[in-house]
């Protein structure tokens, strides 16, 4: 009964990875697409974007520690989901900024959210390990994410623009009504200290800070990559379809290293020493593609996005999970999504821009310089 219990919990959450994660691969990539076309200039779709972004700091935190104070984890992730779907569908009829602005900050009030609780969700049930591994899941959610992005591609060749983003909120409401399914946690009691409390204990403890900060480094530094590696080697002669390619060489060793390489390789050389690695290989990833565009070297390169970005995150969670107590999981979470992974993201493709376009490729060599630098923060993150 209980390894039943067990799979049954594994396929509701792979459900829920894999909506959640197909919504976000079949929408991101489209969105500013829809926006254009529905008559939006490219100042006001960087307003409406960067709105959006700023709202997403300030409700994940709130909704992540909510969950914890409430003990309402899966109902919250649930709202947060339908409220995303519903936001997505009612983009449809907008035309124009006025009409727009609405539906877009309800689409980021509703996806703030869900990574990191679904996170926080699976890695209890998950049970360190003993009923799942998290990265199992994860990995659903990477696979779907492309599947999601090639299916909107084709929806638009045969149909439009609206008919992949309809298709990307029916996603989104299938993965609310997938994480009510999730199976039921212990509800934590009502907590009745000051909601700022919560964000105090978390920012006193130095590995959570450390693990932060690391993953903002090591994550950051992608942001080249994501914004310019297309327009890079496009300009050097290399075809759409090996670039395509060369993108799906690194979303393929993401889905290896969750699957199967990662919790092999992090319970080998722990979690601090995954960091280490992780930061090591975004060095050795940016440096290759600051120095060729030879394509075995390119595609050598990209193979690595599996240690640079799978590893890191597969560490860092694990070092949240030890370094943060459980009722506070959900808060430690959103932070570390919003800051870690959100905010930095975000301001490294602010600082991309200008340094491609003054370096070219060379600037790639700044991207690993700061990978680099989440190396003195790795004995500090050892276990004392």
């Amino acid at each position: 009964m209980n390894r039943a219990r067990r799979r049954g919990g594994l396929a509701r959450f792979l459900l829920l990875y894999a909506a959640l994660y197909g919504a976000y691969g079949g929408l991101s990539p489209i969105l500013p697409a829809f926006l254009a076309a529905r008559g939006l200039d490219p100042g006001a779709i960087g307003v409406l974007l960067a709105a959006a972004g700023a709202l997403r700091l300030v409700i994940g935190p709130l909704a992540g520690s909510v969950a914890d104070r409430r003990g309402a984890g899966r109902p919250i992730l649930a709202a947060s989901l339908a409220l995303a779907g519903l936001a997505t569908l009612a983009h449809l009829p907008g035309t124009g900024f006025a009409q727009l602005i609405g539906p877009a900050l309800l689409y980021a009030a509703g996806t703030a959210a869900p990574a990191p609780l679904a996170d926080a969700l699976a890695l209890a049930a998950a049970r360190g390990g003993t009923a799942f591994q998290y990265g199992w899941v994860r990995a659903a959610g990477s696979a779907a994410f492309i599947v999601g992005t090639g299916a909107a591609g084709w929806l638009i060749g045969i149909v439009d623009l609206a008919a992949a983003l309809a298709a990307s909120g029916i996603l989104f409401l299938a993965a609310a009504a997938a994480a009510l399914a999730l199976p039921a946690v212990s509800a934590a009691p009502v907590e009745t200290r000051p909601l700022l409390r919560g964000f105090a204990d978390l920012v006193r403890r130095p590995r959570f800070r450390r693990t932060v900060l690391a993953a903002a480094l090591v994550i950051g530094a992608h942001a080249l990559h994501d914004g310019f590696a297309m327009i890079l080697w496009r300009a050097s002669g290399i075809g759409a379809g090996t670039a395509g390619l060369l993108w799906s060489v690194s979303v393929a060793a993401e889905v290896l290293v969750f699957l199967l390489v990662g919790p092999l390789l992090l319970a080998r050389i722990g979690l601090p020493a995954g960091v280490a690695v992780a930061a090591c290989a975004g060095a050795l990833r940016w440096a290759v593609l600051g120095s060729t565009v030879a394509v075995p070297w390119l595609a050598a390169a990209e193979a690595l996005h599996g240690l640079s970005f799978a590893l890191l995150h597969l560490a860092c969670l694990g070092l949240i999970e030890e370094s943060t107590p459980s009722h506070l999981r959900a808060t430690a979470l959103a932070l570390y999504g919003t800051f870690g992974l959100g905010l930095s993201g975000v301001l490294a493709t602010l600082a991309s821009g200008a340094l491609y376009g003054s370096f070219g490729a060379r600037a790639f060599w700044a991207m690993a310089a700061l990978s680099l630098a989440a190396l003195p923060l790795v004995p500090g993150l050892r276990r004392r």
